[in-house]
């Protein structure tokens, strides 16, 4: 097993780096290391796995019931929807099966309602119903006054989108995979091996590359030649509600689509919270992952109407993600085999969903570039620490306890967190480098009092295990 944060890189030459360790590029390396036969590096700029759009998000596990029907991201997304509910069940990735609901507040949306059922049916979910007034609020008492129905989608599901890009590095690093972290690529040419990539830490040589860069995927298109798309970061804000408010809500609550996107939603989340966002702001700046007055003064704006009381509960966090928009409807998914390279453009807020038939597209594209994988192979099942509050966590478990008293001495007691956890993940397969990093893998520090209590604590602890 091997991960790289600093230093020289390793001198030879790769069959394929995949370059961008997010959901999607953590899942088609994981595929890849299926095939016993191939080098793989996976390749990150930044220090951890995720560390992009797949951190930041609103962690829905997608049906797919509304993709434009006949494209490839309705594909990928119906099956990697039955895809990674396997895999997450398998891995321990808290998954709730909660149900969503797009309310209708207007004749004009109520009149939508049948229109997007009949799509769902087009992308293969039977499923929906329309309910009406009665029903609406028979489920959802605390929702705003003035509904007049809604579109019921029993399969939409809330799931743990950290746990969900660490199990698939986590797979692929045990697998074989080379993981190197804080490595950006500055240059990309060609030599006598394939590939070669100039990068903060040196030359790696591949001779396959599969661009998983996300909201720079554009950008190393065109140092290879192409111009298929361009990258407009669209800036989500969200706010975090206390898990006080998560008996006000028991669907995903979505509005009815517009010709300006999916607008402003209330979800609960596996940790217990209740989500509110995202706002959806075309920017420049592939970095504004800020929050500003404007964007969550809208949030709550919109909040107010879909579920009133939510505005008197206290709001644990805010924050914002960016998500690779481009020009096209469509994913921008392209093998060039002239030049043994696949690229992995436009793949927005349905990634995570999709990341599992993404993978297997992708290494299906690569053999039209002349790779040769080999057969394949079951990889060992992984077994990711519980995050969801909805399964048993470690304090809750008086077996696991009794075996060792870590995992009943709480640390961070906002979210519950036990030393044994936060040792445990310190001691990991892909280790955090960060104290976020850290709170990714256990929670702890993201809880109401945003680590106050426990920051010191955690800290020590952090420290301690990287001396």
């Amino acid at each position: 097993m091997t991960v790289t944060a600093e230093g020289p890189l390793p001198g030879q030459t790769y069959d394929v780096a995949v370059l961008g360790a997010g959901v999607v590029g953590c899942a088609v390396a994981r595929e890849l290391a299926r095939h016993p036969r191939l080098r793989i590096a996976l390749v990150e700029a930044q220090d951890d796995v995720g560390q992009g759009t797949s951190k930041a998000n609103t962690a829905i596990l997608h049906t797919g019931f509304d993709a434009t029907p006949g494209t490839l991201e309705a594909r990928l997304v119906r099956e990697g929807h039955q895809r990674l509910a396997a895999y997450a069940a398998e891995s321990g990735i808290p998954v709730e099966e909660v149900g969503a609901l797009l309310v209708a507040w207007d004749e004009e949306q109520l009149a939508a309602l049948p229109r997007l059922a009949e799509k769902a049916e087009r992308n293969d979910y039977p499923h929906t119903r329309i309910l009406g007034a009665d029903e609406l609020y028979a489920r959802e008492p605390d929702l705003g006054p003035g509904a007049l129905g809604a579109l019921h989608v029993p399969g939409e599901s809330i799931i743990c989108p950290w746990t969900t890009t660490l199990a698939y590095a986590t797979q692929a690093v045990r697998a074989g995979v080379d993981l190197h972290l804080n490595t950006r690529v500055e240059q990309v040419s060609r030599d006598a091996r394939g590939h070669l990539l100039t990068t903060s830490r040196g030359a790696l040589h591949t001779r396959h590359l599969v661009n998983a860069a996300g909201l720079h995927a554009d950008t190393l298109d065109r140092a290879l030649g192409h111009d298929d798309f361009t990258v407009t970061p669209r800036r989500g804000q969200l706010i975090v509600h206390d898990k006080l408010a998560r008996p006000l809500v028991r669907h995903i609550l979505l509005p009815v689509p517009t010709a300006l996107g999916k607008g402003v939603l209330v979800a609960p989340t596996v940790y217990g919270n209740v989500l509110l966002g995202p706002t959806a702001e075309d920017l420049h700046d592939k970095r504004a992952t800020g929050s500003t007055a404007e964007g969550l003064a809208m949030l709550r704006e919109k909040g107010g109407r879909i579920l009133p009381a939510l505005l008197r509960e206290e709001v644990t966090a805010v924050y914002a993600g960016l998500r690779a928009a481009t020009e096209h409807e469509d994913y921008r998914i392209t093998a060039h085999p002239e030049q043994a390279y696949v690229t992995v453009g436009g793949v927005r807020s349905t990634g995570l969903t999709a990341s599992l038939a993404v993978a297997a597209h992708v290494v299906g594209l690569l053999t039209e570039t002349g790779l040769d994988p080999g057969p394949a192979r079951d990889l060992e099942p992984v077994r990711m620490p519980n995050l969801g509050e909805a399964f048993p966590r470690p304090h809750q478990r008086p077996e696991l306890i009794a075996a060792d008293p870590e995992y009943g001495t709480l640390v961070c007691h906002c979210e519950r967190v036990s030393r044994g956890e936060i040792r445990d993940a310190l001691a990991s397969t892909i280790p955090p480098c960060t104290l976020d990093g850290l709170r990714r893998r256990t929670r702890a520090r993201a809880g109401r009092c945003q680590g106050f209590y426990c920051g010191a604590a955690v800290r020590q602890l952090f420290e301690e295990a990287r001396t």
